[in-house]
């Protein structure tokens, strides 16, 4: 992942989005799913999760697995017309062209499971209840800083308690975005981290320090960890399914894209626009003025 195949994907630090806002917005139905060359990476790390650590990556209300399923049928019906140089259905399987593996869909575990193994985002299902939207199935793979086992079954209010502008900031909204979320009209959003390694699966709390530079060569190693959410209502169930996409760039990378200096001073420019709150959440507060300065430093040496 810390090569520059396909870098920079998204740069919701460019100027485009707030950060610790909603930022939704409409959603091409075709650009539901994203599939570039790291899809070997994401998938065979996947396929290692749910052999050894199942309980931490996968769970699950049992009453979902029909919309679990209505999941698993819209992807293999997307997929290979969307993809068709990466997806081809075959009866009950889908095969997926680069990597020369097929998927049965009739393989018995969790649909929603087997949903995850052919893509590369992580999969969520929200179902409405007396307390709101709560997560009631989940793929998650590769969380940013938090615990599927401790956030299972959780409202949106739960889920985001601790999220800097929730509480009485946007929440009422984020909640009145999923219940008016109509099918035909799905949404994105996105959002940026720093962390010190360019691992997908970081199920760790936020309050792990992270070291942003070399001991020894003093350089600053940080990557740029990119996730694009989409929510989708499901047209049968009425479910929602929540999507996360994991982008990690290298911010190294920044010298070497030809928009490199413009991305570096924008996501300079979030930092410093942080207070002290949203700095504490993204891990960034004792970091915040030697971030700022490698990434001025690589604006002013690219630009």
């Amino acid at each position: 992942m810390s090569g520059d195949v396909g870098a920079f994907a998204h740069t919701p630090y460019d100027g485009s989005h707030k950060p610790f806002t909603i930022g939704m917005s409409l959603l091409d139905p075709r650009e539901w799913i994203e599939v570039d060359g790291h899809i070997g990476r994401y998938l065979a790390e996947k396929d290692e999760l749910f052999a050894t650590s199942r309980d931490v990556v996968f769970r699950e209300e049992t009453e979902t697995r029909a919309a679990q399923g209505e999941v698993l049928a819209m992807l293999a019906d997307f997929l290979p017309q969307r993809f068709p140089e990466t997806y081809r259905r075959d009866g009950s399987r889908i095969e997926i062209v680069p990597l020369g593996r097929s998927i049965d869909l009739d393989g018995g575990e969790p649909p929603l499971m087997t949903a995850s193994r052919f893509v590369q985002e992580d999969l969520c299902l929200m179902r409405d209840g007396p307390g709101g939207y709560r997560l009631a199935a989940a793929s998650l793979c590769f969380p940013s800083s938090w615990s599927l086992a401790e956030k299972f079954g959780a409202t949106l209010d739960g889920l985001h308690g601790n999220v800097p502008g929730y509480a009485g900031g946007f929440g009422p909204r984020m909640n009145r975005i999923f219940s008016n979320l109509r099918t035909e009209l799905p949404a994105q959003r996105l959002n940026w981290s720093l962390y010190a390694d360019d691992e997908l699966h970081h199920p760790a709390s936020k309050a792990r320090p992270r070291h942003w530079f070399d001991a020894e060569a003093g350089d600053f190693g940080a990557f740029v960890r990119v996730e694009r959410q989409t929510l989708r209502r499901l047209p049968v169930s009425g479910d929602i399914l929540f999507t996360i996409r994991i982008y990690v760039d290298p911010v190294d990378a920044f010298r070497r894209h030809p928009d490199g200096a413009r991305l570096a001073a924008g996501l300079r420019d979030d930092i410093l626009r942080l207070d002290e709150a949203q700095l504490t959440y993204k891990a960034l507060l004792e970091g915040r003025d030697r971030v700022a300065s490698a990434l001025g430093e690589i604006a002013g040496s690219n630009g």
